[in-house]
């Protein structure tokens, strides 16, 4: 059997690398064309925008996968049947499923390969194309972190803890330094929102000032403060858990859970990364049935638009169940893992019916 499992990895593989190819030339089309409104802010130019591109490409190769995994499984074992190979295949005794566990040995090639680039090239890239940018726009800023953001203003430094919405930032503490570099203040708000041009509005504000060989504290509901900081170059070192790595998320998590701080997002983001993961083996298998049902005599053109109509329902209730979790408080393992388990619970249904 070792000789009909290369020939079968080797033809989903084939099919997958190319599907993988054309999508990702389509996706890096698209994301250059959305760089051409931030082309000519500061020194932002063309040769910026290409290299954020090419620096985009290992984020959405790694989200794309596994829908080109199902469009290359059902392309290359449709074609197999089409010449009826795996017609002489089942002559000579090979049942569906043992061809099924050859086309799951190919998703898990893949799945190494998205482990590599999910782990350790995707997310320092993404991180790297958003400094890139950022910098390039707003090169009067400086800011530094990992796990959040600091920023400098004149005599002000800003650390945000969190980007909670697009203009939202959640866990703000505020420095600010006097002429002769002594401490002057220290603030901290729950959230910062930007309320158009260079104000901002800290809700929940509390602050100490040192002043006069003491101290004096206030506090504020609200509180609008004029900083010269702009809102996405203050969101720059706060990582969004879809583009930290499983490590990552783990870490974060515990830490989060230590500190009896809300995780339910990076929980379902570790849990759904992980899935996803996972589901390139289930979307090799999803494609024998199409191999031997009603779609054994169709064109590649057919099965190209089922594999894509099946690939983007499956990115869509994913994604809808990642959201929902967080919005509604559902448990982030039955979040994650639903689709994955829906999706080889209609490969098994699939397989036996064609057996």
């Amino acid at each position: 059997m070792k000789i009909l499992d290369r020939y079968i990895v080797r033809t989903i593989l084939l099919h997958t690398l190319m599907v993988a190819a054309v999508l990702l030339a389509l996706t890096m089309m698209f994301t250059f064309l959305g760089q051409q409104d931030d082309i000519g802010i500061g020194s932002y130019d063309v040769g910026d925008a290409f290299v954020f591109t090419a620096l985009s490409v290992p984020q959405q190769l790694f989200e794309g996968l596994p829908i080109a995994a199902l469009i290359g499984s059902i392309l290359g074992l449709g074609g197999l049947a089409r010449d009826s190979e795996l017609t002489v295949v089942r002559a000579a005794g090979v049942s569906v499923a043992r061809i099924a566990l050859s086309a799951a040995l190919a998703g898990l090639v893949l799945l190494v390969g998205l482990w590599v680039i999910g782990e350790y090239i995707a997310p320092p890239s993404d991180q790297y194309a958003r400094q890139l940018k950022i910098f390039s726009k707003y090169s009067e800023y400086t800011a530094a972190g990992s796990r959040n953001s600091w920023v400098k203003d004149g005599r002000r430094f800003v650390n945000i803890q969190q980007q909670t919405a697009q203009n939202m930032f959640g866990g703000v503490y505020l420095f600010e330094f006097a002429p002769d570099r002594s401490l002057a203040r220290v603030g901290r708000a729950d959230t910062a929102s930007n309320e158009g041009d260079l104000t901002w509005r800290f809700l929940n504000y509390a602050e100490t000032r040192f002043e006069g060989g003491g101290t004096r504290a206030n506090r504020s509901a609200t509180l609008d403060v004029e900083v010269n900081i702009n809102q996405e170059f203050l969101g720059l070192a706060v990582v969004e858990p879809s583009a930290l790595p499983i490590r990552g998320l783990y870490a974060y998590a515990a830490h989060l859970r230590a500190n009896n701080l809300e995780s339910t997002a990076y929980e379902t983001a570790l849990w759904s990364r992980i899935a996803r993961t996972v589901s390139v083996i289930l979307v090799c298998v999803l494609g024998v049935p199409f191999a031997f049902g009603p779609m054994r005599s169709s064109g590649n053109g057919t099965r190209m638009v089922i594999g894509i109509l099946a690939g983007a329902l499956y990115f869509l209730i994913n994604r809808t169940l990642e959201n929902s979790a967080q919005v509604y408080g559902l448990d982030p393992l039955l979040a994650a893992w639903v689709p994955a388990a829906a999706l080889a619970l209609l490969a098994v249904v699939a397989i036996r019916r064609v057996s």
